[in-house]
């Protein structure tokens, strides 16, 4: 089928699709058109990676919005969402606006309401379902894209509960998912009331394959001969070879994929010395300033280690690098400029990065549950040889598996090269899903009786997949009780209602579970605060009693305030010195370590792992800092428990760190994290603290103050001094903590302060000060004829706080790092 001959589209779209090189389409995206794509109807394509599948949901939300609608793009990923709103931007010189929102849970989008196509991740949609945005009653096309994922058992039941919302605000909706080829892309259709689109149609072809001795055996019966040397590996001989070519496509890149982050870096390592040789004079200045870019982002080792495969011409690519780098690898690598990412399988969720070789070296990885190495579905590894075949530049592409015998190869063989993929199974029945989803449902006004919720679940995945109808209704009944004893819902005969706090725990994007466990944490910090603060008044003067008692302003005061004898002299604090250290009367509270600690303890904090030696250190620090715990601390013989309370704690440590202004390197290093890792913790806390501020608002707790303190620490990294400063656009931790130690210590002072102490203070960056200036309010906030030259002494300060990578090169991280 001719683009020439679509019709129902914005005018000017066919002729656009022409210039772009697009004149025939694919006959996956012919033959959904013929389904009826561009008329409104309902399409689940299952087709291979690189098959078209993004024109398809093109064309039905162009055609969608040529109706007078309005269309949603839903996608797994942040990253994800980011790429495809920048490649539907090309439409809006006719007429299409195109939006993006991926965080925010409390919004409701309203400004996404003027806008014609808007790319979000499941998630965000489900909260803006939540929050009653108005505009999705306008919805008239959404496209799921990688609908197989709602058999992940972590994202997969807000996807399929999001779609059978959307279809039942909009019982006219078109829904397109976009899916890989599963084995029951049939059943997916049925749940969605969808024509199915199934097609193992490739525009280039992909031969799949596995290495073994000296070559590649692939499923056509060909070979190709990739020698090994004695002493060396595999991976380096297929990534050398893919860059030598064979006359049939250029120089080709390569993507290998392993099961750890600890793999991906040292395999990169490896790699760097075989694709340095095959970078031109060019490359090698372009990959140097590249490098130096990746250092800019992050002063970590992780960041240095990247940097220098990067110059080499090769990277590694996975969860605990920062967005920025995972960017600036996957642009370098479209541009062929890196020759080779050595990854883990995140990089296979969607993110468009085909090279002209995979080698999915390592096929399994370590499954606590399964109790050691499982391995990986066929879906996945499909997903991931996918990757193979740069439209445009090869003839084919190549997956290769490694095998070190004939028999691994023969299993290899029979267990991903000629298998189907697996069928995809919802996962929605799973208690923990249900909590959020129940409680969102009924306070969404989907369903108000126990009735009404089971006829809301029958339009869902499960409903279509389960041989056990009573399953559904028994853990419905469960989570129910679950709300109504934690006071997130009550009943009324049939009737179920949310609650004030329910509504506030739906709307913040909250599991249940972490809502109960925040409010249990600080109610008991209140009443622990309380009954001892009255046993210290008792034994104080009565006019201290009668302060704290009559303290009725909603914030909270210190502990040696309220304790403090009101003449500052004799008696009071001093006569009672022992009981007032006991409970740390230079603190405030709840103290920011235990609000971090309240917070990592809910299932909505992803924890670290305590590693060899950490259950002592971090039992040590238990005890130490229990006074600041928001609960009681479980016993050392209550193991599982107590091993969560401690995995916890170091992961309330590290945010503690961060609030210290401890410099990232340093974290990453006492921790065994990268610098993705600490902003995903960051973001994760700032967001459940800026819930457990609205919780204890709603509840009329004093620990308000205390709650948004520490989420501003958090969110800016800083100590409590540099907290106004932080907040002035473009400081951040280091420049803030610069400006202080130079004197300029506050908002007000950046308005007044002499402009060379600035200038100095920032390291003589004119155009960041100047910008700095002007978001704190200056009037004339220009640096022209400014010399930092001219500041005093004391305004050119250490970095004070933060130590370099190389201060710290033979250091090593001890207990006494965490005193």
């Amino acid at each position: 089928m001719r683009t020439a001959d679509l019709t129902g589209l914005p005018t000017g779209i066919p002729e656009a699709l022409r210039d772009e090189g697009i004149e025939e389409l694919y006959p996956p995206q012919a033959e959904a058109v013929e389904a009826g794509l561009t008329d409104g109807e309902s399409l689940v394509a299952a087709v291979p990676t690189a098959s078209g599948k993004t024109l398809i949901a093109e064309l039905a939300m162009l055609s969608s919005v040529a109706r007078g609608g309005k269309a949603l793009y839903i996608v797994p990923l942040r990253a994800l969402a980011s790429e495809k709103k920048a490649e539907f931007e090309r439409w809006e010189e006719y007429g299409i606006d195109v939006g993006v929102s991926t965080g925010n849970y409390e919004s409701d989008g309203e400004w996404l309401s003027s806008r014609d196509i808007i790319v979000a991740t499941s998630e965000k949609v489900d909260s803006l379902v939540r929050n009653n945005a108005a505009w999705m009653d306008q919805l008239t096309c959404v496209v799921a894209d990688e609908v197989h994922l709602v058999d992940d058992r972590h994202r997969g039941p807000t996807l399929e509960v999001t779609l059978a919302k959307l279809r039942r605000l909009n019982p006219n909706l078109q829904v397109v998912a976009l899916s890989a080829t599963v084995g029951n892309a049939g059943v997916v259709a049925d749940w969605l009331d969808a024509e199915l689109v199934k097609s193992d149609w490739r525009p280039i072809d992909l031969k799949m394959g596995v290495h073994y001795g000296n070559a590649v055996s692939f499923a056509d019966g060909s070979q190709r001969e990739v020698p090994v040397g004695r002493g060396e590996r595999q991976t380096p001989a297929l990534v050398a070879d893919a860059l030598e070519g064979d006359g049939e496509g250029d120089q080709g890149s390569s993507l290998v994929f392993v099961n750890s982050r600890r793999n991906a870096e040292s395999a990169a390592r490896r790699m760097a010395d075989v694709t340095e040789r095959y970078i031109t004079g060019d490359e090698r200045s372009d990959l140097a300033e590249l490098a130096a870019e990746i250092r800019d982002v992050s002063d970590t080792e992780t960041s240095e280690d990247l940097a220098n495969a990067v110059a080499k011409g090769a990277a590694f690519h996975h969860a605990g690098l920062a967005a920025e780098h995972r960017t600036l690898v996957e642009d370098a690598f479209r541009d062929r400029l890196i020759k080779c990412i050595c990854a883990t399988p995140t990089l296979a969720a969607g993110v468009n990065t085909p090279s002209r070789r995979v080698v999915v070296r390592d096929w399994q990885r370590y499954d606590g549950d399964y109790g050691g190495m499982k391995p990986l579905d066929v879906l996945e590894v499909h997903q991931m040889m996918g990757r193979a075949g740069r439209p445009g530049l090869d003839p084919y592409g190549e997956a290769v598996l490694l095998a070190k015998d004939a028999d691994a190869r023969d299993e290899l063989f029979e267990r991903y090269i000629w298998a189907d993929a697996e069928d995809v199974r919802s996962k929605l029945a799973a208690e923990p899903a249900l909590r959020t989803h129940l409680l969102a449902t009924v306070a969404s006004g989907f369903a108000h009786t126990r009735e009404g919720l089971l006829e809301f679940l029958d339009q869902t995945l499960y409903a279509t997949q389960t041989d056990d109808p009573e399953r559904l209704g028994q853990v419905t009944d469960r989570v129910l009780d679950y709300l109504e004893v934690n006071g997130f819902v009550e009943f009324d005969g049939e009737t179920i209602r949310a609650t004030p706090v329910g509504h506030t725990v739906s709307r913040l994007y909250l599991d249940p579970m972490s809502a109960a466990e925040i409010i249990d944490g600080l109610e008991w910090g209140a009443n622990h605060r309380t009954e001892k603060l009255r046993a210290l008044a008792d034994e104080t003067e009565k006019p201290t009693r009668d302060r704290f008692e009559s303290n009725e302003s909603g914030g909270f005061q210190r502990a040696s305030e309220m304790v403090a004898d009101d003449g500052g002299g004799g008696g009071g604090a001093d006569d009672d010195s022992d009981d007032a250290d006991e409970f740390e009367t230079d603190r405030t509270y709840p103290t920011p370590l235990g609000l971090y600690h309240l917070v990592c303890r809910t299932p909505d904090m992803y924890q670290l792992y305590l590693k060899s030696g950490d259950r002592e250190t971090y039992t040590e620090l238990c005890y130490e800092r229990e006074p600041e715990f928001l609960g009681r601390v479980p016993s050392e013989y209550e193991d599982v428990a107590f091993e969560d309370w401690l995995s916890a704690l170091k992961t309330a440590k590290l945010l503690e760190d961060w609030a210290g202004e401890v410099d990232e390197d340093r974290i990453t290093e006492r921790y065994g994290v990268g610098p993705g890792d600490i902003r995903g913790k960051v973001e994760t806390a700032e967001w459940l603290l800026g819930a457990a501020e609205r919780l204890a608002s709603e509840l009329d707790l004093d620990s308000v103050y205390a709650v948004r303190e520490a989420k501003k620490r958090v969110e800016y990294g800083v100590r409590e001094e540099l907290l106004d400063l932080a907040g002035v656009r473009g400081v951040g931790r280091k420049r803030a903590r610069r400006l202080f130690e130079a004197g300029v210590e506050t908002r007000a002072d950046l308005r007044e302060a002499d402009k060379s102490r600035v200038l100095a203070a920032l390291r003589g960056r004119r155009k960041t000060a100047q910008n700095i200036l002007e978001a704190a309010g200056r009037k004339d906030p220009s640096m022209d004829e400014v010399d930092e030259d001219d500041a005093p002494d004391d305004a050119v300060p250490d970095d004070a706080g933060f130590e370099t990578a190389k201060e710290r090169a033979d250091q090593q991280a001890s207990l006494g790092d965490f005193e």
